[in-house]
Parts: C-alpha cells; structure tokens; sequence
C-alpha cells in the first residue's frame, strides 16, 4: 500500500492507483493522513469538512464517510480494521507498513540537508531531487478551507521551495552555476520577498562571470523591499552585494569537497 498526498490524493497498490471521487471522503482521508499515528478529534472532522456551519447530523455524516473510506481501503488492499481504527475521541489512521510519500519527502529534506552541511554535495543534489520528484501538484484536488488541510497545503508549498533551494544551493557548490539562473528568476518572480533566492542567484550570475548582472539582482531586491516592506536587504544579502562589488576574492573559492 502507498499513500500520496503531495497532488492529488492517491492510494495505490502494486497493481493499480485509486482516487476518491467524493470531495467529502477525500477531505475525510486527508485529515487523517496529515494526523497519521494520531487520534484526529470528531471535532477536527468537523471543522475541516463544514467550518462552523456543520449539519444538524454532522457526527452521523462523518460515521458515514469512515465507513465509506474504509470500504474504499479494502479495495486497495487495505486491512480496514486495523488501518482506521475508531477511538473514544476521534479516528486514528494507522500506516501499517504503507509507505507515505510525506514521510519520504520529510527524509529525503533530512538527508539532504546533513548532507550539504558535511559537504557531501552531490549525495545531497541526489536527496534534493528526490524530494522533488515526490511533489506531483497543489495539495488536493477539491478546495482547501479548513485550518487543518490549509496549514498543510502551506507547509508543502513552503517545503518545496525549501527543496528548490537546496537543488540549487548544491548545484552552485558543485559549480554548477548555469544550470540554475533560469530557475532562479523564475522563482524570484513567484517569492518576490524571499531574500535567499536573490543571494542564490547574485552568487551564481557573479561565478558565471556576470557582475553587473549580479549587482542589478541586488538593486532590483532593495526596490521591491523598500516598495512592499519599507525594508532595506538584510544583512548577508547587503554583506554579498560588498563582496560583489569588491570582487572578494572568498566568492571565487570552490565550495565543493
């Protein structure tokens, strides 16, 4: 059995993929797996299905849709008993041995990360790229409105940039650097604030040979800074523009082990 929430909700087994089709069931499924190995409250159920107008027979509905779901795991290939199991306060999804491609995401950003910390660039390259390939679109299909499912979806999306970045930050340690520059104007444009990503792409434009270009991503960084935030650049930022403009000879140094 395997479970996928980063995209379209989808369990799958060594056969065949299957999808929910009812907005309400998915829902269900997906606060349950984001809670996976914990009690998920009725409550919470509540919320996230129906905000705070539920229906008069709210806990009936939600009895309903366990029900259903655990029909619909049968048919994967689930042993529905033990996959969702009924608690005096809620629900608990248990994973039984399933794989979830969140918890492989979660590894492959802890791997990655130890790995570009000891140096190991290409291994943590590898790691990046893995955790990417686990991301197949926007957190589910139906609309996300309760807070449950929202602060996920935010965290996804928060987590694949934090990816991207890390791909790149190995890249450019591997002296990669014009590989990444397309990318990285591309996701300037989608994160406007996030400073990293100027530093990321000054750094490369200035090792691929590209000063002024360098020094014109600074300038555009401080314009929309001081437009949306009434901020100057922060401290490494404006530290990397110095070096940039004084041609420190510390950016030319190889960063790869």
């Amino acid at each position: 059995m395997r479970y996928e929430l980063l995209g379209p909700l989808r369990v799958s087994n060594s056969r065949e993929s299957h999808l929910l089709s009812a907005p309400k069931m998915e829902t269900t499924l997906a606060v349950l797996l984001v809670g996976a190995g914990r009690i998920t409250t009725k409550d919470t159920l509540v919320m996230e299905l129906w905000g705070d107008r539920p229906p008069r027979r709210a806990a009936a509905a939600i009895h309903v849709y366990i029900s259903q779901l655990r029909k619909f795991l049968a048919a994967a290939g689930a042993n529905p008993t033990r996959t969702i199991v009924t608690k005096p306060a809620g629900y608990l999804l248990r994973l039984d041995g399933a794989s979830y491609d969140v918890v492989e995401f979660q590894e492959a950003m802890r791997d990655g990360r130890e790995h570009h910390l000891a140096g190991r660039y290409e291994e943590a390259l590898a790691a990046a790229e893995l955790a990417l390939s686990l991301v197949r679109g926007p957190v589910l299909e139906s609309a996300v409105e309760g807070p449950v499912l929202t602060a996920f979806a935010a965290w996804a999306e928060e987590e694949l940039l934090a990816a991207l970045e890390l791909s790149v930050e190995a890249r450019t340690a591997l002296g990669r650097h014009r590989e990444v520059i397309s990318l990285l104007g591309t996701l300037i444009a989608q994160h406007p604030l996030r400073e990293s990503l100027y530093s990321q792409l000054m750094l490369v434009l200035y090792r691929s040979g590209r000063q002024a270009e360098a020094l014109s991503v600074y300038r555009d960084a401080q314009r929309v800074l001081r437009a949306e935030l009434g901020l100057e650049p922060c401290r490494s930022l404006r530290r990397l523009h110095h070096a940039i403009l004084t041609s420190d000879r510390l950016l030319d140094l190889p960063t790869a082990s």
